[in-house]
């Protein structure tokens, strides 16, 4: 079956962004032929059949392959590697099982991303301007709109630090801020090229980053056996403040809230029979095995920086790494570290001059095509990411051009006049608090998706069961606990009353709506006594014959994609 096939919701109500229709008279919106939202991939690839290896075929996966490993792009940012080479400087091998456990983690919770675009062919983003009403899905989407400008302004900054490290500092960083913005829309343009080759484009940026900081990875000779250790073994002995909130740091770096509308989008571009359940259960199957691959190398590439800054300057102090810089470099890099006997902090740029400082300038340059490859990988995913998210939520059709200038305009012109009127110290220093706003957005990714994979309306047969909707909402809870304790922290550090007041009034605006978020999962969950007020349960069958449950309140109306035909239709 073929996506103009899918029965849609009515979208003439959508005309004004606006108010679903009231069920409580025991109407319902009228389901019909219509076609979903078209993303930046018009074609699909199809799917080969393969009858002699019928359980699992190489041929299938290979066509399958592609979307996992843009979604792990995120996992290998600008602020993960800088997440990475400060968890390696300030906690050696030791916080290794946290970096495990978190790309474990964001494994599961993409996988449920992934299955939500794979049974309803719809991504996030659409059934969430489906099944909210209005308000919440405004707010929701101005939120995720926060979380992808700030990733954005992320790559902005890292991408402009490795232009000015591979000029050896004749491109200022102001001036690399402005090339990214360039160099932006001539990769935008790739996919015209064809999907697979724009797949394959990503695999290369993911390759040079695997030989860039590998090189730096066996250059340095980390010890094999402390980093097993240290990867396997959760422990921390003699850890203190900084390094649990070097912890809490890579959780929040690696699960990126935009990355899940992401996923659920990406799985779209293969050409998958969603009235044939086996074919379903295939894609499901396929895209959690390419996932899982496509996690792995990011993991093993996060590894690479982590065990480099963790064996070549765990314990070193900054007199160290000053007289260091002073005998290799005549003294043009020394001034970066102050002469004193504080441990050594290091970012994305200090990294790269320490390197070259111990291990030659080779290593510093190449150091500096892995952070450009990163930066430019993730600043295209980002803005496939806004391009999704808006078409989404908004049911606009912005032509990329348009997308990217608004996005990018707002991402560049606080970097740019940071980049101009500060130092590098307080270009790269945004990135805390950057981490810091994408981890409040976090539960406005998490929530959703365990929401409506756990609704059986929208769903079918490949809703949640208890033990997945059991862990996913423990993991959520995990990880927004976690990502909280990093904000407290950080607001806590700024050590101003204003501040302070500003946090609690923003607060219980932000705590009320990821209640209400986490009220309407509960019910999805099962826990039908917090529907709290007159629920109206009705059957009803809809034009494809299928039984539909639906509750006024809370307000979660039908998204059924799955079409019941007598006979499977051929690919």
């Amino acid at each position: 079956m073929s996506d103009q096939n899918y029965r849609n919701l009515d979208e003439s109500d959508s005309a004004d962004h606006g108010s679903k229709q009231d069920i409580s008279d025991g109407s319902i919106e009228p389901i019909i032929e219509g076609e979903p939202f078209t993303s930046y991939f018009d074609e699909k690839i199809a799917i080969p059949e393969d009858e002699v290896h019928s359980w699992f075929s190489f041929r299938k996966l290979w066509a399958f392959t592609g979307p996992g490993f843009l979604m792990s792009i995120a996992y290998l940012d600008p602020g993960n590697i800088e997440s990475d080479l400060q968890s390696g400087s300030v906690a050696d091998f030791k916080l290794l099982w946290v970096l495990l456990a978190a790309t474990v983690i964001g494994l599961l919770l993409q996988r449920l991303a992934a299955r939500l675009g794979v049974v309803t062919g719809l991504h996030l983003a659409e059934v969430c301007n489906r099944q909210y009403p209005k308000f919440p899905r405004i707010v929701l989407w101005l939120m995720v709109e926060l979380a992808i400008i700030g990733s954005d302004m992320q790559e902005v900054i890292g991408s402009a630090i490795a232009i000015n490290l591979l000029s050896v500092g004749l491109i200022p960083l102001w001036g690399g801020v402005l090339i990214t913005i360039a160099d932006t829309f001539v990769f935008l343009f790739l996919d015209k090229y064809g999907l697979r080759k724009l797949e394959a484009f990503f695999g290369l940026l993911i390759t040079i980053m695997a030989v860039t900081f590998g090189y730096e990875y066996v250059r340095v000779r980390p010890d094999q056996g402390k980093l097993l250790k240290g990867m396997f073994f959760p422990y921390c002995d003699g850890c203190g403040t900084p390094q649990l909130e070097q912890a809490v740091g890579i959780v929040g770096a690696v699960i990126m809230p935009h990355n899940m509308y992401l996923h659920s989008a990406l799985v779209k571009s293969r050409e998958v029979n969603r009235s044939n359940k086996k074919e379903v259960r295939e894609a499901n199957k396929y895209f959690f095995i390419e996932s899982t691959i496509a996690l792995f190398i990011s993991f093993l590439i996060n590894v690479f920086v982590v065990a480099v800054f963790a064996e070549a300057f765990y314990g070193k102090t900054n007199a160290e790494v000053h007289e260091q810089c002073f005998n290799q470099t005549s003294g043009g890099q020394s001034n970066l570290f102050p002469n004193n006997t504080d441990p050594l902090k290091v970012d994305i740029y200090k990294g790269g001059v320490v390197l070259g400082c111990y291990f030659g300038p080779a290593a510093l340059y190449i150091w500096a095509v892995g952070i450009l490859a990163a930066g430019q990988s993730s600043t295209m995913t980002g803005t496939y990411s806004g391009q999704f998210v808006m078409e989404g939520f908004l049911n606009l059709k912005w032509s990329r051009f348009a997308r990217v200038i608004l996005t990018r305009s707002i991402a560049i012109t606080p970097t740019l006049l940071v980049a101009i009127f500060q130092d590098v110290e307080h270009l790269t220093g945004m990135n805390d608090f950057l981490n810091v706003l994408q981890s409040l957005q976090l539960p406005f990714a998490l929530i959703p998706v365990l929401t409506f994979t756990s609704l059986r309306p929208v769903m079918n047969e490949f809703a949640n069961g208890l033990g997945w909707k059991i862990a996913g909402g423990i993991l959520i809870l995990i990880v927004c606990c976690i990502n909280m304790y990093f904000v407290v922290v950080y607001v806590s550090s700024l050590g101003h009353v204003g501040f302070y007041v500003g946090a609690a009034f923003l607060s219980i605006a932000y705590l009320c709506f990821v209640a209400y978020l986490t009220w309407q999962c509960l019910v999805a969950l099962g826990m039908k006594f917090l529907e709290c007020g007159q629920t109206l349960s009705l059957q009803i069958v809809a034009t494809d014959g299928y039984n539909l449950g639906l509750t006024t309140y809370p307000e979660l109306f039908l998204l059924n994609n799955m079409e019941k035909e007598d006979l499977p239709t051929p690919r």
